[in-house]
């Protein structure tokens, strides 16, 4: 019972002694002695330096030190080469007086003062040896090729055991693998030997690390005899004998196990642990298996494992029976200071364990604790000693020894009897930072005896921090596990005993976490390239970043091709050795991160080599080769090229590619060559340069194996045939005479065949044919060594001759008033007298002056009727047929007619807006220039415009055809109208033409500007009635003009802009630039269109051209920017028409017959007259193609020369156009030219595509320059 009770407060004694594991005893207070630092147990020193031996310790007071040696007093004094080193128990040994065997022994520290004695381990001191190798005379070993061999090493036994390794005398490794390999304990085994294994340099060394010696042993030589074939066999193991055998470790130490087994072919060694799992992690397997390693070996690795040595003749097993020891080790570590207040109950354990168990011996002040003085406040336990109501004067320093037969542990450990107040040892103030979501620490180490109590509170409260997110540790730290933002603060821990108070205050501050936004990514660039590595990063901005580039964790190479940025890593002009993983670290204070990633540099594949043909045949060979360098990037295909020196030296031809994982190729040759091979690498990044030619392979001469492609036959003249192929090149010649076997007959019954053979040429021509036969052609290659296979036979026909004949039963008949039908019945092929092209129709309207210039329209094929687009309403035409062949045309069909219905007029000739009052105005028009028919009547309709542009209910007046103006009465005042006017034939109402107006008209508030506007636009389609002024207004508005541009052109500068306003009166003003204001800006009127060309300008001068539109009332002018023009110079001096004679009197004759013109069309209006149908149809003719040459028959294509003819009374504009009315319709997607197309009915199914931009742009430039004797009369009427 009463033991039981001892037990129990030993158990409670043991838990207070826990609490007490962190305390730290300060200096300035009195304790016993601590040994802190001591040589290892096992002392082995190097014996060409002084012997060290150290013994460290700290007490209050300083303790003072002596040794033993031997178990004897080491008297320091009387030895002059030992001396003790100052405030320390390390003793140094000067051997350069005495050998250093003279100091091995055993040494033990004793560190005393007046508290207690602690004592050191026993140090056993011995000098390295390193003992040479004893000299021996090794004779040749000779050996049948395919036994086993054993070469022993055996070195002088050293302290410690030397390393050993096998060379040659070159100081090379000798190569080990699965045959060959070395042992544990230094020999050099070989599972069978092969006649490569002669040699005179096997060397074994010895080196001995702790004196950085190698000792050499005599080279040993090796002869294998190969006098019979050896006989294959099982496994034997050479190393260990037997089947099994059993081995020693100690716990913690590394486990070695060998199995070398001999045997041919070479057995491969595998193992197993019988009687468990092999620690996966633990486990390593070396010398090709033979040796099994276990790391930190416990007592679980004991057991059986086996090896297993096996090639196809059996295999072999061995058993090793493992066991495993323990020198004594702390199971919950060495005991620990205890420090106790007067009263006080404590206790010391001394807690170990080992194989076999050890037995534990306890001393105080290094005597046994048997033979100390009597303490009635302790008591001992086997490993633990209990104090009871301590007292001082009970301090003392105890030793606890724990032995068995493989070692022993001493640990000092002092008891401590004190009566002291609290102290916190933590600096005060001290300030903690930590990162966001990371544990955070703070100390309050403190010391005091009792042992204080510790609490700890933040900035102002006065509850103390317990229990989530706090946790408090017995040593008085706090810790936070996740720290947030709301936790940095101001702490205070407070530390009491029963013998009084302390204080102290720390800081916590939480910081944001460094993190890398942007990783540098992998990279894959060629070499001499550069590349650039992101690493973007963020922090908290109160903490001081570095950033730290490696490359294979090292640090950068010092080279300027590497620059180190802010965010960045650059490499310029990348190299192989650039190659590797690069990583950013960005440091703080406290935390960091890093990112890596990998630079691949690529480059063309390095050229194969060693080219070698084999497998040599008449017609084939096999090429093989070594593949380049890749430089890392896998190789796609070979590119295998030949050189024939015999036909075309000097160039090379590719012949075939191979994959890129072969080497090799069959290639297949042709006779008669004198071959040379190269090879091409291709990879990701292009081919490589090519690999050294080959040697030279000659092929055979051989008959032809192929005979001419693209044999063709056709005629140059009527009565002859050409034959044309296409010749052998020289490598198809196959051999030396290359010529040609032409053969052809006519393809009738009972024709045969005739033939010629021609030197090495491409064509053959026969006379004396008939027209336009059909003839069976052959070509066969024939050289000196024979003919080619037979040719195979085309067909072919001799020269074409005209067309003898006409199209019969020819028809047209008109569809509707724009479009005709013409029909034809074919002409017999035997008298087209050629290869059928197709048909041409050629058609004219009766009363038209050009007859002799008709619209050609062309059908390819054999077609029988066709469309004729775009004809004129109300008019008759002519037409006849043709057919074509290659040789041309033939003779024309019959002429034969139809006539057009009526169709809807055109568009009337102008709308003029005159009288403008304030309810009424007058409007004038001249008719339409089209009239398409009778004109029945005229249509108006007119309705108001509001400021913002929208349109008033529109009122409709219809007028008879003999009128040409109407004044309008009771309209709005001070009102703007538009008015649309349109004619009518019996078909229907054509195109109206629209004008604008108001009704108030005040000429003293007309500006100049608009009066010319005005003036400047009569001669337009759609002239603008004069606004009333403008007012002024509060902002000018952005200018609707935009990409204004120009170019210079023979004829002058064309101005091109782009427009988005409303307005539609606009025109180009320019100046010559630096005029100083003596010029006056030149006006060009623009009708509509975006761009105009601007003539006259002087070459070598600038001009400053703008943009002007007129707005609608009460709106200002808008203008461009200013474009300056350069105009270049003249290189040669022009001579100026203007300034000729004859030039000046022509347009004085011209001006004169307008004159006349004008009185003759003003006297027909006065009297009221109107056009008839026939005579305005005579006077202003329809447009018309370009003719077609009569030589040629190209189809495709059409041509209408009437449209190019001048009409009477009118002038052709300078860049030879003529404006096309918009009621005209294009003829070139009806036939087969431009992009319109018919169907074999020949229906149409294209698009008109004759109104072009650039002919309305002629239109508008013509009516500027010459205005029709109509316009000049409307103009005349404007201001009458």
């Amino acid at each position: 019972m009463m033991e039981r009770r001892r037990m129990e407060a030993a158990l409670l004694v043991l838990f207070l002694g826990h609490l007490t594991t962190a305390l730290e005893v300060p200096l300035d207070l009195p304790q016993p002695p601590t040994i802190t630092h001591q040589s290892p147990k096992d002392y082995i020193i190097d014996p060409r330096e002084n012997i060290i031996i150290h013994c460290e310790a700290k007490g209050k007071p300083h303790p003072s030190f002596s040794w033993t040696r031997d178990g004897t007093h080491f008297d320091i004094d009387e030895d002059p080469n030992v001396s003790m080193r100052l405030h320390s128990g390390t003793l140094v040994v000067d051997i350069s007086r005495e050998k250093v065997d003279h100091y091995e022994g055993v040494y033990q520290c004793t560190a005393r003062n007046k508290h207690g004695t602690a004592i050191s381990n026993d140090i056993v001191v011995r000098q390295s040896r390193s003992p040479l190798w004893s000299k021996e005379e090794i004779k040749p070993i000779v050996v049948q090729e395919g036994v086993s061999l054993v070469l022993q090493c055996r070195p002088p036994a050293g302290l410690p055991p030397p390393i050993i390794f096998w060379m040659d005398n070159n100081f090379q490794k000798l190569p080990q693998s699965k045959r060959v390999s070395q042992s544990l304990n230094g020999d050099l085994y070989f599972s069978n030997v092969h006649r490569e294994d002669s040699r005179n340099d096997y060397i074994c060394y010895a080196r001995f690390p702790h004196t950085q010696t190698i000792q050499q042993k005599q080279p040993i030589t090796v002869r294998v005899l190969n006098k019979a074939p050896t006989e294959e066999r099982k496994p034997t193991f050479l190393i260990p004998s037997g089947t099994s055998s059993s081995k020693m470790v100690l716990r913690g130490r590394v486990l070695e196990m060998e199995c070398i087994a001999e045997g041919l072919p070479t057995p491969e060694i595998s193992w197993t642990k019988m009687s468990g799992d092999l620690p996966a992690k633990r486990t390593s397997f070396l010398h090709y298996n033979k040796t099994l390693r276990i790391l930190n070996v416990s007592e679980s690795d004991a057991g059986d494992y086996r090896c297993t040595a096996r090639n196809h003749h059996g295999r072999v097993h061995h058993t090793i029976h493992v066991t495993v020891k323990a020198a004594p080790y702390w199971i919950s570590g060495a005991p620990k200071n205890l420090v106790l207040a007067p009263g006080e109950d404590g206790a010391l354990t001394c807690r170990a364990s080992g194989t076999p168990k050890p037995s534990i011996t306890w001393f105080m002040n290094g005597i046994p604790i048997e033979n100390s003085p009597v303490d009635p406040s302790r008591q001992v336990y086997d490993d633990s000693i209990i104090f009871s109501n301590i007292q001082s004067g009970s301090s003392a320093v105890y030793q606890c020894n724990v032995s068995n037969d493989y070692g022993y542990l001493l640990s000092n450990a002092f008891v401590n009897v004190l009566s002291e107040p609290p102290r916190v040892l933590t600096p005060a103030n001290k300030v903690y930072q930590v990162i966001r979501n990371h544990q955070a620490l703070m100390d309050c180490s403190s010391f005091g005896s009792p042992i204080p109590n510790v609490t700890w509170f933040k900035d102002t409260q006065s509850s103390t921090l317990d229990g989530d997110p706090y946790i408090l540790h017995d040593n008085g730290t706090l810790e936070i596990r996740i720290a947030q933002h709301q936790n940095t603060g101001k702490y205070t821990c407070v530390a009491r005993n029963s013998l009084g108070i302390s204080k102290n205050h720390i800081v916590l501050e939480v910081k944001e976490p460094t993190r890398i936004l942007k990783q540098p990514e992998y990279r894959r660039v060629q070499r001499g390239t550069s590349v650039v590595f992101e690493c973007t990063v963020n922090h908290d901005p109160s903490l001081t970043p570095t950033m730290t580039w490696l490359k294979d964790d090292g640090e950068l190479p010092d080279d300027e091709r590497f620059t180190v940025g802010s965010d960045s890593l650059t490499i310029t002009d990348v190299t192989e050795s650039d190659e590797g993983e690069y990583k950013c670290i960005m440091n703080t204070t406290l935390d960091h991160d890093s990112a890596s990633a990998t630079l691949t540099v690529v480059e063309r594949p390095e050229p194969p080599t060693d080219l070698e043909l084999t497998d040599q045949k008449k017609r084939s060979v096999q090429l093989t080769w070594i593949p380049g360098d890749e430089h890392n990037s896998p190789i796609q295909k070979f590119l295998i090229q030949y050189e024939d020196s015999l036909h075309h030296q000097g160039h090379w031809h590719n012949l075939t590619e191979v994959p890129g994982t072969k080497t090799t190729a069959h290639l297949k040759l042709s006779p008669y060559a004198h071959y040379t091979f190269r090879v091409l690498a291709l990879n990701a990044v292009g081919f490589s340069r090519p690999s050294l030619a080959s040697r030279m392979y000659k092929t055979e001469p051989a008959a032809p194996d192929e005979n001419p492609t693209g044999v063709h036959g056709f005629g140059t003249q009527h009565d002859n045939l050409v034959i044309s192929w296409k010749p052998l090149s020289g490598l198809q010649s196959n051999g030396p005479g290359l010529r040609y076997k032409v053969m052809w007959r006519q393809k009738v019954v009972g024709s045969s065949w005739n033939d010629a053979t021609v030197a090495n040429i491409s064509k053959f021509v026969v006379s004396g044919t008939p027209t336009f036969s059909q003839y069976e052609l052959k070509v066969q290659a024939v050289n000196d060594f024979g003919e080619g296979p037979e040719p195979a036979v085309v067909h072919g026909y001799s020269g074409e001759d005209l067309p003898i004949a006409a199209p019969e039963n020819v028809q047209g008949i008109a569809l509707n008033s724009s479009l005709a039908e013409v029909h034809w019945d074919p002409v017999p092929p035997h008298l087209i007298r050629g290869h059928l092209k197709g048909y041409k129709v050629y058609y004219w309207r009766n009363h038209n002056l050009h007859k002799h210039n008709p619209v050609i329209l062309s059908f390819s094929g054999n077609h029988t009727h066709g469309m004729l687009p775009g004809l004129h309403p109300f008019s008759h035409y002519s037409f006849h047929v043709r057919v074509c062949n290659g040789k041309g045309e033939g003779p024309a069909s019959k002429d034969q007619q139809f006539k057009t219905p009526e169709g809807v007029p055109g568009l009337p000739t102008s709308l003029t807006v005159t009288d403008t009052n304030l309810d009424s105005l007058t409007l004038e028009w001249t008719p339409p220039h089209e009239h398409n028919g009778h004109i029945t009547g005229y249509t108006l309709k007119y309705q108001p415009v509001n400021n913002s542009y929208e349109l008033g209910p529109a009122e409709e007046l219809a007028l008879a055809a003999n009128e040409t103006s109407v004044t309008l009465t009771n309209l709005k005042y001070s009102t703007r109208y538009k008015f649309y006017l349109n004619a009518k034939t019996l078909t229907g109402p054509g195109p109206a033409i629209s004008q604008e107006a108001v009704t108030i008209m005040d000429e003293a508030l007309i500006s100049q500007a608009d009066v010319d506007a005005y003036l400047g636009n009569t001669q337009t389609s759609h002239p603008i009635a004069p606004s009333p002024p403008r007012r002024p207004s509060h902002k000018e508005p952005e200018s609707p003009f935009g990409n204004v541009s120009y170019s210079v052109e023979e004829d002058g500068a064309l101005i091109s802009w782009e427009y988005e306003g409303p307005e539609k009166n606009f025109y180009v003003e320019y100046i010559v630039e630096n005029s100083d204001g003596e010029e006056e800006w030149q006006k060009e009127p623009v009708n509509g269109s975006q761009n105009v060309m601007l003539k006259g300008l002087k070459g070598g001068l600038s001009y400053k051209v703008r943009l002007v539109a007129k707005g609608h009332r009460d709106q200002p002018l808008h203008c461009s920017k200013e474009l300056v023009v350069k105009v270049p110079a003249v290189a040669s001096r022009q001579v100026d028409i203007a300034t000729q004679g004859w030039f000046i009197g022509l347009m004085c004759a011209i001006a004169l017959l307008i004159l006349i013109l004008l009185i003759i069309c003003f006297i027909q209006r006065n009297k009221g007259g109107k056009y008839p149908v026939k005579e305005k149809e005579d006077a202003h003719t329809d447009p018309e193609f370009q003719p077609m040459k009569d030589d040629d028959c190209p189809f495709g294509e059409y041509s209408d020369n009437e449209d190019h003819k001048p009409l009477k009374g009118s002038r052709t504009p300078s860049n030879g156009t003529v404006k096309r009315d918009d009621s005209d319709d294009s003829l070139v997607d009806y036939g087969e030219g431009g992009d319109g197309q018919f169907n074999e009915d020949g229906s149409f199914i294209g698009q008109y595509s004759g109104k072009s931009t650039s002919r309305d742009t002629a239109g508008g430039h013509e009516s500027s320059e010459a205005p029709s004797p109509i316009n000049a009369m409307n103009s005349l009427n404007s201001f009458v």
